[in-house]
């Protein structure tokens, strides 16, 4: 067996990828159509235009929402018990984290509070990302900012309670390299998160002139070229840091799998559940432990 095939470490791969992908793929489409610059320019510059524009959407909404399902069935008397092995990318790998450490900790408050709180973070980033998807910078630039600040911001306070779960299970649960792991990827999203911030301040601040939400091209001789440059190379450092992160979660869900068990309420779909005898309540009720 592959170390892929190992539980569900496929699902971080899959998020990965795709989601490099995505960035990538919009990136050459773009470079070729002579859209942007090829040196570093901002990812949303890359999905703006179509036919990249069109590409960027797609692959983004697949990382946070696409869906597959492999099932492996078994019956029983009013019962079917299924294996299920999910390939939503983006909210199903932050769901199997939040299964995983509520499964490992079930008797302590506090880690339970911090992974719910997590997993309610995570979803609301995923949530921007299809923001960020959906509304380009050039067309509606305030709602892809606020797409971005819910992508990015708010999945930052995810990576740190995840990291601070990490912490805490430690050494009983987790290993202390894993801890390491996500703190040093967690500071060098922090650190783009600042450098990306401060220079969008200082470009967009009016000195260099006005309307720069809508420039596509700079030469390298322009006013304000330096911070355009570092914040867009802040950009894809912060966007390759998240990704980095999940990659971490690559060996723990090697030992995770999940099971939907759904209990039929009758024979058949026109059937009252109140005709159900006790009798086969008992096989359901006893069926679904």
């Amino acid at each position: 067996m592959w170390w892929f095939q190992q539980g569900l470490s496929f699902l971080p791969v899959a998020l990965v990828v795709w989601s490099a992908a995505s960035f990538v793929f919009s990136y050459i489409t773009a470079i070729v159509l002579h859209h942007v610059d090829p040196l570093v320019p901002y990812i949303s510059d890359t999905g703006t235009i179509p036919p990249e524009r069109c590409l960027f959407g797609i692959m983004l909404n697949v990382s946070t929402f696409l869906a597959s399902s492999q099932v492996k069935q078994d019956t029983a008397p009013q019962q079917e018990s299924y294996c299920l092995w999910l390939s939503l990318p983006g909210m199903a790998t932050m769901y199997v984290r939040y299964k995983q450490v509520s499964a490992l900790s079930p008797e302590k408050p506090r880690i339970l509070r911090l992974n719910k709180l997590g997993l309610t973070l995570g979803w609301l980033s995923c949530f921007g990302l299809c923001i960020i998807a959906n509304f380009q910078k050039c067309i509606l630039y305030y709602i892809h900012v606020l797409g971005a600040c819910l992508t990015f911001g708010v999945g930052s306070i995810y990576m740190l309670l995840q990291t601070i779960l990490s912490y805490l299970m430690q050494p009983e649960l987790h290993s202390k390299d894993i801890f390491w792991a996500r703190l040093a990827v967690l500071l060098w999203s922090s650190s783009s998160i600042l450098s990306m911030f401060v220079s969008s301040v200082v470009l967009y601040s009016g000195l260099y002139g006005q309307n720069l939400v809508q420039k596509l091209h700079w030469d390298p001789q322009e006013r304000g070229y330096t911070p355009h440059i570092i914040s867009t190379v802040s950009e894809w450092s912060l966007a390759f840091s998240f990704l980095s992160f999940f990659l971490t979660y690559i060996r723990d869900f090697q030992k995770i799998s999940l099971r939907a068990v759904v209990s039929l309420q009758g024979h058949t779909l026109h059937e009252s559940p109140a005709s159900f005898g006790a009798e086969e309540q008992a096989l359901l009720v006893a069926g679904s432990i």
